[in-house]
């Protein structure tokens, strides 16, 4: 077990979540298997003055580096992938981020890599006993040897987690990157990955770079325990997204009730939370847009680092679909030049300027704790208050009709309401 205190800084960042191919507009998918090179890169600098109109101050950015298709079967963790440009095009977006006050926190996908990579490639060719071999859970048993694969995915090779080359990789990745000018990183896949490999890695990291986050993907499962083994600052706070997201679609908050009882125990992990990310249908999607403002209601109340996915702030819609291409409708290109959101797509950008601004007037939020005041399967309310005591506001939920929902001060004025 390590004993973990997270930067500072953290309790005070508000992420906009990007997926670089996507928003830059890059081919996923080519027939030849070869990315075609561009500068797209710059296209994603050109929006960071819309994080500033937002009240965001950090970009959590996907993957950026060389990858076979989407991103999360990388090639290269040296490279950015030249479907998005190159190390210049990078080096300038962290500097116009740095110019704004705003943090980056990248996407390390160290749980595999894609089953072209040429390390891996050369480790099958020259057996087990070549140095690259160390580097990956290879079945050598096998005619002919194969990789170990992530969740069954066949294009996607384990890391061989239990061997020191996988940890000095790991290691020196970090700190490349890091010495690059970002602010920590996003372990992608950090549930598949014994707690143990993070806690080899982690502690050497910071040594060097004592304000660096580090963000687990842990999607279900005992996310303290995780934490504490792992020395991981953060994990994925899935549990309650997916409560207020049913919560909301179902008319049912006893189910929010019951998951913010539990996410009480989590702020000194100062989890992420989020209602809508990369892998999810989008929240407009799922609740409607009246619904989604009342689910941003609820993340800016709650303890939290939270994030929003970039385009739920316009209330983009998009239905994941398990299939080939199924993540394309809710990963979509955005255009070269910011367009300013007009009708509903202006209203939803006004709640959330409105509510991120309440968030920033009480920093304590990231670490309160919500009770829940009253309750009925549609309508609740929930106090969030300050750790110290010393202030708190109530978050009203009515769902009876046209979800809405309103927040109070102490004093009982009222803050902000929807609708």
């Amino acid at each position: 077990m390590v004993a973990v205190t997270p930067p500072p800084w953290v309790e005070y960042a508000i992420w906009w979540q990007v997926y670089p191919l996507g928003f830059c507009g890059a081919p996923i998918r080519e027939a030849d298997g070869v990315p075609h090179p561009a500068h797209r890169l710059p296209r994603l600098t050109g929006w960071l003055d819309q994080v500033i109109e937002l009240g965001l101050n950090g970009l959590l950015l996907g993957p950026v580096f060389a990858s076979q298709t989407h991103g999360y079967d990388t090639l290269d963790h040296y490279r950015i992938d030249p479907r998005l440009g190159d190390e210049a095009d990078f080096d300038a977006l962290v500097a116009a981020c740095r110019e704004r006050g705003i943090r980056v926190l990248l996407d390390g996908v160290f749980s595999h890599v894609g089953d072209r990579h040429p390390l891996l490639r050369q480790a099958l060719a020259e057996g087990p006993d070549s140095a690259p071999a160390a580097l990956f859970d290879i079945d050598w048993a096998a005619t002919p040897p194969r990789p170990r694969t992530f969740e069954g995915h066949g294009a996607l090779a384990r890391l061989k987690h239990d061997s020191p080359a996988a940890v000095e990789f790991t290691v020196a990745v970090m700190r490349h990157w890091l010495a690059r000018g970002v602010d920590g990183w996003r372990l992608d896949a950090a549930y598949s990955v014994a707690p143990g490999f993070w806690a080899q890695v982690l502690p050497r990291v910071r040594a060097d770079y004592p304000q660096a986050w580090f963000l687990g993907e842990v999607i279900h499962g005992d996310y303290p325990q995780f934490a504490a083994d792992s020395a991981i600052d953060a994990v994925t706070q899935y549990e309650l997204w997916k409560s207020i997201r049913s919560s909301i679609a179902e008319r049912n908050l006893f189910e929010l009730d019951w998951n913010l009882k539990r996410h009480n125990d989590l702020p000194r992990l100062l989890p992420q939370t989020f209602v809508g990310n990369h892998d999810v249908t989008r929240i407009a999607s799922a609740v409607g847009p009246q619904g989604a403002i009342v689910a941003l209601a609820v993340l800016a109340c709650v303890a939290g680092v939270p994030s929003i996915y970039a385009g739920d702030e316009r209330g983009l819609e998009g239905v994941k679909e398990e299939r080939e291409g199924g993540d394309d409708a809710i990963r979509p290109a955005f255009p070269d030049a910011v367009s300013e959101p007009t009708g509903a797509a202006l209203a939803v950008f006004r709640a959330h300027q409105a509510l991120i601004a309440l968030r920033r007037q009480h920093p304590w939020l990231a670490t309160a704790r919500t009770t829940t005041e009253n309750l009925a399967n549609e309508r609740a309310t929930f106090r969030s208050t300050a750790a110290d005591g010393s202030d708190r506001v109530d978050l009203a939920i009515d769902l009876t009709g046209t979800p809405r929902a309103r927040i109070t001060g102490a004093d009982g004025s009222v803050l902000w309401a929807s609708g």
